[in-house]
């Protein structure tokens, strides 16, 4: 749904009375006036600011919004205009909020934090919700291959998928249930531990022990298995790649070693465990957002996932 959503108007004709989508008075799109506010804002604009000062500068930003970062740039500018406040301090290694700026992101987030109550009562209202699950690459292909313990054709609901690295912001409605290494800290998460995760070195099986390294590059390199081995390895690293699952061809390849989840590894018949990086087992917690609780679609696939991590308990600790 889309967040133009936040501007609702009243619409009164013969016929009924209802609420529709509009636009302020003299525009063309969807726009939201914010009390004090000299002239409309657009609630897309808002969006793309909050995305600019979380990211600190537009290029995280623009890959984020699906723009490029002059068109954001110009975006900010025209924002500012709008509200005849400076927002940020344009330096050379990104944006700064001003006073201002800080002000005005605690407004917007009240009101990104409304738009995705909106979402969530709707989802409610659904007949067929969709249960989206946040969870790194491997974490992600290990509940795929085992999609049958957590759906099943005639549920009324469907998965998604959201494999990423970076941690989603469940607050801001951008997954249902995330899987994290660590209890949840914010007062509006609930946490539900399933257990923990071990991590080994592995090579292909049979194969020759040399110092040679496989690391990981692009989004994949902020987890603590490729920094492990970034720290440790770079002067043996040969070859490195961008997707975690290159990894698992380089080592069934013998090209060096790499360091997977023993949940991967150790289902693997062409690779074998050298040895478990203690420093990088860590604990492995269930997310999700205390309104979502009580809903029966997310309520039912949490406690499948549940039984699914209590059932390969000693998969994932490394004990298998």
């Amino acid at each position: 749904m889309a967040l133009s959503l936040f501007k609702i108007e009243k619409n009164i004709d013969q016929s009924r009375a209802g609420y529709r989508l509009c636009s302020a008075p003299g525009t063309t799109r969807a726009a939201m006036s914010l009390s004090g506010m000299k002239s409309a804002i657009d609630w897309e604009d808002i969006r793309l600011f909050l995305a600019v000062a979380r990211g600190e500068g537009l290029s995280g930003a623009a890959r984020q919004a699906g723009s490029s970062p002059a068109t954001l740039g110009r975006r900010m500018t025209a924002l500012e205009h709008s509200l005849d406040q400076r927002l940020f301090i344009r330096e050379r290694l990104g944006y700064r909020l001003t006073e201002p700026g800080r002000q005005f992101l605690a407004q917007a987030e009240e009101m990104e934090a409304a738009a995705t109550g909106i979402e969530r009562w709707r989802d409610g209202l659904s007949p067929r919700r969709t249960v989206r699950i946040s969870a790194g690459t491997w974490t992600s292909w290990f509940l795929a291959r085992h999609i049958d313990a957590l759906w099943s054709p005639g549920e009324a609901w469907t998965i998604d998928f959201v494999a990423a690295n970076a941690r989603l912001d469940i607050a801001r409605g951008q997954a249902d249930i995330g899987v994290r290494n660590r209890r949840p800290e914010e007062p509006w998460l609930a946490g539900r531990r399933t257990g923990d995760v071990a991590f080994a070195v592995y090579g292909r099986r049979g194969g020759g022990l040399e110092e040679r390294w496989i690391g990981v590059t692009g989004d994949g390199a902020v987890t603590p298995s490729a920094r492990w081995v970034a720290e440790r390895h770079a002067a043996a690293t040969v070859v490195r790649g961008n997707d975690p699952r290159l990894i698992l061809d380089l080592l069934r390849r013998g090209v060096g070693r790499a360091v997977l989840p023993c949940f991967v590894g150790d289902t693997e018949p062409e690779i074998e465990r050298l040895e478990e990086v203690e420093a990088l087992r860590h604990q492995q917690w269930l997310v999700l957002h205390q309104d979502e609780r009580r809903h029966p679609a997310v309520r039912a696939v949490i406690e499948r996932i549940v039984r699914l991590m209590r059932d390969s308990r000693a998969l994932l600790r490394g004990e298998s």
